[in-house]
């Protein structure tokens, strides 16, 4: 497949959003928790707590939602500044009960409105950033669909980033890039090639830890058992690790992008 192919397959209105991960590998044991405590609940940022295979852990997603009703109410995925503050509040509530953290990633990017600004939309991001790279507990990201600019890496800062298959993780749109190098959106294929945002082409680079194969059928009932079960055995062996050992992984991990090239 192509870079666009790729791009369309993230894209694509029959693809699993978050909601469906959740439900699939969390069952009934996944409790939403709401609000950023400061201005109100971002319903594009889907969070909680939850078990998996009897481990408790913090599940935080971006949704896009799943028909056109569902996507308006879930702003498509961009997140105000509150969602983001929520994802953080229950991010440190992980870490004072030494709970891991997941973070499931389908946005085109952060709601860039003008309210959105005007709450601090930068800032809330920023924050995210430093925050979770201190988090003092296991943090893994899995880009499930599109992993747009600074409202993916808000939540990808991580001890691995994971893509599935025919998932997509760039600092800009193809569309965006097209206008801005060529004047011309209808290049949008191009700038995917150039962009290098497919999963193989990050694992190349070191930028993510694991490409997770796509079902080819329908049935895709072993996709979520297994992957369940691999993320169960990585936080196994996270929660292993001393906490400063954690971190400096952490950080190293983030320090050696670009190193050679």
């Amino acid at each position: 497949m192509t870079a666009y192919e790729r791009l369309c397959a993230a894209r694509d209105q029959n693809r699993p959003t978050a909601i469906e991960y959740i439900r699939r590998m969390f069952g009934e044991s996944f409790l939403e928790l709401h609000g950023d405590r400061r201005y109100g609940d971002d319903k594009a940022v889907l969070a909680g707590i939850a078990s998996l295979n009897g481990m408790p852990l913090t599940v935080i997603a971006l949704e896009k939602g799943r028909n056109v009703k569902e996507r308006v109410a879930r702003n498509f995925g961009s997140a105000h500044p509150e969602g983001y503050r929520k994802a953080l509040r229950l991010m440190k509530q992980a870490e004072k009960f030494q709970r891991p953290v997941l973070c499931l990633i389908d946005t085109s990017g952060a709601y860039c409105g003008l309210g959105a600004e005007e709450r601090g939309q930068g800032q809330a991001i920023a924050e995210n950033l430093m925050e979770m790279m201190t988090l003092r507990t296991p943090v893994l990201a899995l880009l499930i669909g599109e992993g747009g600019s600074g409202g993916a890496l808000a939540l990808a800062v991580a001890d691995q980033v994971w893509m599935m298959e025919n998932a997509v993780y760039s600092v800009i749109s193809p569309e965006g890039c097209a206008s801005i190098l060529w004047k011309d959106s209808s290049k949008v294929a191009d700038a995917a090639e150039c962009l290098k945002l497919t999963s193989h082409d990050l694992y190349k680079m070191n930028v993510i830890e694991k490409i997770i194969r796509e079902p080819k059928t329908a049935d895709s009932g072993r996709l979520y058992e297994s992957l369940g079960n691999l993320i169960y055995e990585t936080f196994q062996e996270a929660k292993k690790l001393p906490v400063e050992q954690l971190l400096e992984r952490r950080y190293q991990r983030f320090r050696k992008f670009g190193a050679g090239n």
